[in-house]
């Protein structure tokens, strides 16, 4: 019986790559934090896949032996402690032996189909550093995961009807091509969480390597659902106080210091008067995130 299920599942993997062969080049990178609630979804969507790796920032939980059961051929690199999602990534795209990357969050439903079509995408443009899909909620609604460049546009995603070059995008699924890496690396790890996407966009786009949106890929991101725990509002504490952070640090490295003194100041002034606002009508999710922003506006540097 335990010979029949492995011969059904190895001709169902060579099913996958005679009609995905785009996944012999592409390792799946997907980084983890208290994420075992997504690993059943994961072990489906990358059946089959030759290339994995899972890099877990010191989960609480079983993720990591959640993978090590559902995900067998997965390469797990388990750190000891969370030192940041780009800083995790970073260490998975070392780890890769092919020309391609693809960051999975782990809250993205993205299939075999869609890194094909992505890669795809990459061979008709040679010089672009990343392609990115467009991401669609649950619903099907398309998510604002991409910008466009701030020179041309002035407007937001999503509106491109054909493959375009675009300012910056989202981190939750991207294509890399590792030989088209920025000068200073992919991500920049000073940027715990948060803006760390946004930075490496910025910088591949001044070193003239294209951002691309293919919006013709839609895959499904269930935004904020990759971390669980049993105190919510921890979580969203932490999401406040990263999100208020890096944009300060973002700010200071590419626009200097006097700017992020100015929007940190301005922000905070905001964050204290929508404190008083939150206090008459208390939410513990709502209070936790603005105090996380408070408290990360007054740690963050403005010099970079």
């Amino acid at each position: 019986m335990t010979s029949s299920i492995a011969t059904t599942n190895e001709l169902q993997d060579s099913a996958l790559l005679e009609r995905c062969p785009a996944l012999a080049q592409i390792t799946a990178v997907i980084v983890t934090y208290n994420s075992a609630h997504c690993v059943p979804d994961l072990s489906r969507q990358l059946r089959g896949w030759p290339h994995v790796i899972v890099v877990d920032n010191g989960s609480a939980d079983d993720t990591v032996v959640q993978v090590h059961s559902q995900l067998p051929q997965a390469q797990v690199i388990a750190l000891p402690e969370n030192q940041g999602f780009g800083f995790a990534n970073n260490r998975g795209f070392a780890a890769a032996s092919t020309p391609f990357c693809l960051m999975i969050n782990p809250d993205c439903g993205l299939r075999a189909e869609h890194a094909q079509a992505l890669w795809e995408t990459a061979q008709q443009w040679p010089d672009a550093a990343i392609v990115v899909p467009q991401l669609t909620g649950n619903d099907g609604r398309p998510q604002l995961n991409y910008g466009w460049i701030r020179h041309w546009w002035s407007s937001r995603g999503p509106a491109a009807e054909g493959v375009s070059c675009v300012g910056n995008a989202c981190g939750a699924a991207m294509l890399l091509r590792l030989a088209n890496q920025p000068r200073d690396g992919w991500f920049d790890e000073r940027f715990f969480l948060y803006y760390e996407d946004e930075d490496m966009c910025l910088r591949l786009l001044q070193e003239h390597k294209p951002v691309l949106l293919q919006p013709a890929v839609h895959v499904a991101h269930s935004n904020r659902g990759s971390v669980r725990g049993p105190r919510p509002w921890r979580v969203e504490y932490g999401r406040g106080y990263h999100h208020a952070r890096s944009k300060v640090l973002f700010t200071a490295k590419h626009a200097g210091a006097q700017a992020a003194r100015k929007h940190r100041m301005k922000s905070l002034s905001g964050a204290v008067a929508l404190l008083a606002l939150r206090l008459l009508a208390p939410s513990p999710k709502h209070l936790a995130r603005l105090w996380g922003r408070i408290r990360g506006l007054c740690s963050a540097s403005t010099t970079y």
